[in-house]
């Protein structure tokens, strides 16, 4: 698991193999800091583990992470963000991440606001139902409040730290990002379609009855 609050950008040294599957090595710092092979490191949101050397580590992409997310689309020197796994007592500075990327979508537009950046970022409607204003959602890793949404786009706002920090700030319209959704909209889907774990619909709203019953 992780929280969206990257620990470091790191470097892309080289990408071996192609759409069966890609082995990236990464230039890093911060992240090597206790990390042993078959660790978890997310790279731009998505999770993947890692065999860590002296100042780099190499990690593995197979074929439906190229397909779903963008890291098929890296090249070498290409700056990536990087968060490891959460350690249990740490601090929950974002909100819960798993490293699994719902999708890509491609930044529409960047628009100054005061000392921020206006994002919007196109998504699908299969997204869009599990995006909420004032909701969390993760864009390359980064754990983002939702200021708005419209029927096929999304927008966060970027304080300067996250521009600096991160490698949204160097992002401009047409450059691709890998989304993922709050797990927690998933789950409240499901248990309010299916309250019992079968396929019977619910009908009906939310109520304090089916709270008690599904143990809220």
């Amino acid at each position: 698991m992780f929280t969206g609050i990257i620990e470091e950008t790191g470097t892309v040294r080289s990408i071996r193999g192609g759409n069966s599957g890609t082995v990236l090595d990464i230039e890093a710092e911060k992240v090597l800091e206790g990390t042993c092979t078959g660790d978890s490191i997310a790279v731009n949101g998505v999770c993947l583990t890692v065999s860590p050397g002296k100042g780099h580590f190499t990690a593995d992409a197979m074929p439906e992470t190229l397909r779903r997310t963008s890291l098929g689309k890296l090249r070498p020197g290409a700056k990536v963000n990087l968060e490891r796994a959460m350690p249990c007592g740490g601090r929950f500075g974002g909100h819960i991440v798993s490293g699994h990327v719902d999708a890509c979508g491609e930044i529409l537009s960047m628009t100054r606001e005061g000392i921020a950046m206006l994002m919007r970022i196109s998504a699908s409607p299969e997204i869009l139902r599990y995006v909420a204003v004032k909701g969390s959602i993760t864009v390359d890793g980064v754990s983002l409040t939702v200021a708005g949404t419209d029927e096929a786009s999304l927008t966060v706002s970027l304080i300067p730290h996250t521009a600096r920090n991160t490698t949204l700030g160097q992002l401009h319209p047409g450059s691709q990002v890998n989304l993922e959704v709050d797990m927690l909209a998933r789950y409240v889907e499901r248990l309010m379609s299916c309250p019992s774990g079968g396929e019977e619909k619910r009908d009906g709203g939310l109520s304090m009855d089916f709270l008690i019953e599904n143990g809220f």
